[in-house]
């Protein structure tokens, strides 16, 4: 399956256009995905040796070790990583890289667990921490691109009780969003109207202009499929967050 980024454009699109293209086109669309001179297994592996050997134990780390783990790279393998290149880079940076991993391989730590579970019972990826728009969540989301030509389409995942902000799709011409449940129960609602409860298969229509939010239910894990509507100039205007008052009144 060939690997699609967008992590450059949702980060850097607009303020820095190109290197968002060479990180998500040549990088990812190129380098990684040629599977017949190197696997994007032994990929993961050289990348988390390289980062660890420059020190850097950040979230793009973190992300690199939830790619590993997406490629195949087994519990058993990192361990062995780390603990070779602690010898030859410094037992300190082995501890670092440990508090990572352990984070993304110990499916045995409750959190782990159900979001396992969870990740069993749906058929689209969850995908990794949904960082770069953390901002305009409430709680922990999730993002797995899973086409990003043609029509963009990406599966996003919130934990219980995680909704994002009030929000409008803004085109000049055309624009808008659609939303399709895959799995877990959650929320949509426009602004001046009654929230919507959305289980598996249920569809909702997003003009262009609408002020709302979606979300988990505050018992349930939520997954939706999100499909930008083809439209001239899109952009989205993040707004102020879903009060704790109005949320906690849903079920």
């Amino acid at each position: 399956m060939a690997i699609k980024q967008t992590a450059g454009r949702n980060a850097l699109g607009e303020f820095a256009p190109k290197f968002a293209e060479l990180n998500d086109d040549v990088l990812f669309g190129e380098i990684w995905n040629r599977e017949d001179k190197l696997s994007a297994h032994d990929r993961s592996m050289i990348t988390i040796s390289a980062f660890m050997g420059r020190g850097l134990v950040d979230s793009s780390l973190k992300h690199h070790l939830l790619f590993a783990k997406t490629n195949g790279v087994t519990k058993t393998e990192i361990v062995e990583l780390i603990t070779h290149l602690a010898f030859y880079i410094g037992w300190p940076m082995g501890w670092a890289v440990f508090n990572l991993a352990k984070e993304v391989w110990n499916d045995e730590a409750e959190g782990n667990d159900e979001k396992t579970k969870y990740q069993n019972s749906i058929f689209f990826p969850i995908g990794a921490p949904n960082d770069a728009f953390a901002q305009y969540f409430a709680g922990q989301s999730y993002l797995a691109p899973l086409s990003t030509t043609q029509v963009p389409v990406f599966n996003v995942t919130f934990e219980p009780g995680c909704r994002n902000n009030w929000h409008i799709h803004h085109a000049d011409k055309g624009g808008g969003q659609m939303l399709i449940c895959v799995g877990g129960r959650g929320y949509y609602q426009e602004w001046g109207c009654e929230a919507v409860e959305m289980t598996p298969g249920t569809v909702i229509n997003i003009l262009e202009g609408v002020k709302h939010w979606h979300g988990a239910a505050p018992d349930s894990w939520f997954s939706h499929l999100a499909i930008e509507v083809p439209g001239e100039n899109g952009r989205a205007e993040w707004l102020e967050p879903v009060s704790d008052e109005d949320y906690g009144k849903l079920k």
